[in-house]
């Protein structure tokens, strides 16, 4: 069995969670309710802008210069990439320029990117390579899942087929096969801290799509909210 291949085992759990999460599910069958998924990009928009740095931190942190190479322009591609498509659905869910600059990170989206710096500041290439792999790997597998799926909005049909796209998998497959190379050649030590970074990773992916399907708010404000009920 290869490293990435234990690691998804390990997580099988949270995983199927994740494939058969409400959020997923009614995207698929086109039932979610706009607000929700509103709710999600404008959380996304702020992730990535992370996720986008945190390859980075990778690239930097790489001795071979390919990998390095391959690292930066993945952050690059990714970002640009995702983005483009948010701002796409951020015109036809009206997301204005307002709406942006008042967003406020939910508690679930700030700890996930939290989660990302740590791992890029005090661990290994292939512990940031790990803690970046689960949303790689969790969105491929819902394109792929998903691909026949036809959901009448077709904003969520765009979603699917983005990630069941050739360069979706394409950038996947190389992950995963870059952290199975950097996994062989580290102690049994490593190899543990490399799957407590994945596996925590996983269980924000997790709670990601919980978050953004009950409008998780920052405790202060959900009790305000429930005193002026």
């Amino acid at each position: 069995m290869r490293f990435s291949e234990s690691l998804k085992e390990a997580t099988n759990h949270s995983w199927e969670l994740s494939l058969n999460h409400p959020f997923v599910q009614e995207i698929v069958n086109g039932e979610l309710p706009l607000e929700k998924f509103k709710n999600y990009i404008l959380q996304d928009i702020y992730y990535l802008k992370h996720y986008g740095k945190i390859h980075a931190f990778a690239a930097a942190h790489a001795d071979d210069f390919s990998v390095a190479a391959k690292l930066a322009e993945k952050a690059k591609m990714t970002a640009e990439a995702e983005l483009t498509v948010h701002r796409e659905h951020a015109k036809i869910l009206h997301i204005t320029n307002t709406d942006i600059k008042k967003f406020k990170p939910a508690p679930t989206a700030y700890a996930y990117t939290s989660h990302m710096y740590r791992a890029a500041l005090s661990g290994s290439l292939a512990q940031i390579v790990a803690c970046m792999l689960p949303c790689y790997w969790l969105y491929a597998d819902i394109g792929l899942r998903n691909n026949d799926a036809k959901p009448k909005e077709k904003i969520y049909d765009n979603w699917i087929q983005m990630y069941a796209s050739n360069w979706f998998q394409d950038s996947t497959k190389e992950m995963i096969n870059l952290l199975d190379e950097l996994a062989d050649q580290v102690s049994e030590a490593e190899r543990n801290k490399i799957k407590q970074q994945f596996i925590i990773s996983k269980e924000y992916e997790l709670a990601f799509w919980e978050m953004s399907y009950t409008f998780e708010k920052w405790l202060s404000e959900q009790r305000q909210e429930e005193m002026s009920i």
